[in-house]
């Protein structure tokens, strides 16, 4: 059996909840992404073109800052990270923690939370930074998805 870690960044709440019943589901550890300065709802307005989560988002070299890192990543074999879709895309910030950290030789495992949207090609993204990891393409998921669903589905790394 694997070592599993659940991370996870979560603007409103609702990937938060997921991430914790997958964890409870797969029996991993838990750690959230939470941003340096934390997102207003004024920050989150992905209407307004001059938004701190637009501006992140237009620019691909974005990487906000994070406000605590993982004190031993080298204990997990299998990290899932989780994350709302913004722009069909992972948020900038998951692009933060992909750099932070060695991933070699890790399966890292992306799940997202969105009303509509795919989780698109988060998955190549994260692999593109995190070279020697096996990055799987993940999975976007319904805010209310059962530990069940979660623990089918998480079973497969753990």
């Amino acid at each position: 059996m694997s070592k599993a870690l659940v991370t996870y960044f979560s603007a409103s709440g609702v990937t938060a909840k997921l991430a914790k019943r997958l964890a409870e589901a797969v029996g991993a550890d838990l750690f959230e992404i939470k941003p340096e300065t934390p997102y207003t709802n004024a920050d989150l307005n992905w209407q307004n073109s001059q938004s701190r989560s637009s501006v992140e988002m237009n620019d691909r070299a974005s990487r906000p800052a994070i406000a605590e890192k993982i004190a031993d990543m080298a204990r997990y074999d299998v990290v899932f990270v989780g994350f709302p879709v913004w722009w069909y895309r992972e948020p900038s910030i998951i692009d933060t923690f992909m750099e932070a950290y060695d991933f070699s030789g890790k399966t890292v495992v992306p799940f997202a939370t969105s009303g509509m949207s795919g989780i698109g090609d988060s998955g190549k993204n994260m692999q593109a930074l995190a070279p020697g990891a096996k990055v799987d393409a993940g999975k976007r998921f319904d805010a209310n998805a059962s530990e069940k669903e979660l623990a089918d589905w998480g079973s497969r790394w753990v």
